[in-house]
């Protein structure tokens, strides 16, 4: 009866159970580092040390790579090339977003910069031995993918465009300021999502979101019909701007947020019910109606949240002017929220970034990751929906003349 082949992960499991804890360990770094010079042989064409025309590569020294082992750490000496790069085929890459963390953690360590949190994560994610040049090194890797991401061209059609700030924290000048990270993300004319623009702030401005969207028109940005953002004032200003064309919606979620801030807290349930009974109607002209009487009901005793909600219909409404069927994605930025939580989750971590560049590095590798997923996932709208927006011809931004 044929058996089937040893792993690697097979027989360090059986070592591991069969020796002594140091024996073990050292066994282990024997076959390990027998493993990886195979390997490095197969890739170089030629065994360690030999001479013969057929060799396509050479060795160049060592770089000390930590492994989790049953019985703790041991410390391996993996093989370095000269032409390109080797990869232990028994350890597990980083994914990308992981590669710019274990960097953002590395260069906060040598910088000085880092948290108690960050500090306690260096070892664990093998930054502490890290020297200033590795760190530039591994930054300059990342970097030629994080340009590449923020710069591509933009080939299709974007008919929604949701746009939303996010704050984090960054060392400059020798002290911690607030940075917004500007994000764009889009579905394409195909119903695909995708996070077409990122970039880092000093914050939410007209400037600075006007200098963004004219770098997404600049790359190809085109046929945006509809774009979801909160009604703040300086992105407000630059959607009118650039936007040219397209309708705006603001969002619902932060409407609501906007005029419950004007109602006192018992009342906040009953203002927000009659508001969101609006949204369930299935024609404009049936949420229109309904809009009037929430704003009635409320106006005898918050006059400031009925004026509010009055200035708002026409923009928190929008939406309805779309297909049905986009109606609960494209009211509000919920979309982008989810995964601007999924960034904070891994921000929050590090606490405190050291420059700008490194914020740019860890948000664009989880974006990029995102891109990839949803690329090889379902549509976020189908086709048959978006060729309903096909009769509209989709506006295109033109760049504001100097």
């Amino acid at each position: 009866m044929p058996t089937r082949p040893v792993s690697i992960q097979d027989a360090v499991r059986s070592l591991t159970e069969s020796m002594p804890k140091d024996l073990f360990k050292e066994a282990l770094l024997a076959m390990l580092a027998e493993f990886m010079e195979v390997e490095v042989g197969a890739l170089c064409n030629a065994g360690h040390g030999e001479r013969t025309s057929e060799r396509v590569n050479s060795r160049n020294g060592y770089r000390e790579r930590a492994l989790e082992t049953r019985l703790g750490t041991v410390s391996l000496a993996v093989p370095k090339v000269r032409q390109g790069t080797y990869f232990p085929s028994f350890l597990e890459p980083r994914r990308r977003w992981e590669q710019a963390f274990v960097q953002v953690v590395a260069e906060s360590y040598v910088l000085g910069v880092s948290t108690r949190r960050v500090e306690g994560l260096v070892e664990a994610m093998g930054a502490k031995g890290m020297s200033k040049s590795e760190v530039s090194r591994m930054a300059t890797v990342l970097d030629e993918q994080v340009t590449a991401f923020r710069e591509r061209k933009l080939e299709k059609a974007y008919p929604y465009l949701w746009l939303d700030a996010l704050y984090v924290k960054v060392r400059e000048g020798g002290r911690t300021v607030s940075k917004a990270v500007l994000v764009a993300h889009g579905v394409a004319e195909t119903g695909e999502r995708e996070t077409v623009g990122l970039d880092v702030a000093s914050g939410e401005m007209e400037d600075c979101w006007r200098r963004f969207l004219e770098a997404l028109v600049k790359r190809g940005l085109r046929g945006v019909q509809l774009v979801i953002s909160d009604a703040h004032p300086g992105l407000q200003g630059a959607i009118r701007a650039v936007m040219t064309g397209s309708t705006w919606q603001r969002c619902t979620v932060h409407f609501l947020r906007n005029v419950l801030s004007r109602v006192p807290r018992t009342a906040q349930a009953l203002a927000a019910a009659v508001f969101r009974i609006a949204f369930m109607q299935p024609t404009r002209e049936l949420a229109s109606e309904h809009f009037g009487k929430a704003i009635a009901a409320i106006e005898p005793r918050y006059p400031e949240a009925a004026r509010c909600a009055r200035e708002a219909e026409e923009d928190v409404l929008a939406y309805m002017g779309f297909p049905a069927a986009h109606w609960r994605q494209i009211r509000s930025t919920n979309p982008l929220e989810r995964l601007n939580k999924e960034i904070r989750r891994r921000t929050d971590v590090v606490g405190i970034f050291p420059n700008d560049p490194s914020v740019l590095r860890l948000v664009a590798m989880l974006l990029l990751e995102q891109n990839d997923e949803w690329l090889v996932g379902r549509r976020y709208f189908s086709l048959e929906s978006m060729a309903l927006l096909a009769p509209r011809g989709g506006a295109t931004p033109q760049l504001a003349a100097k």
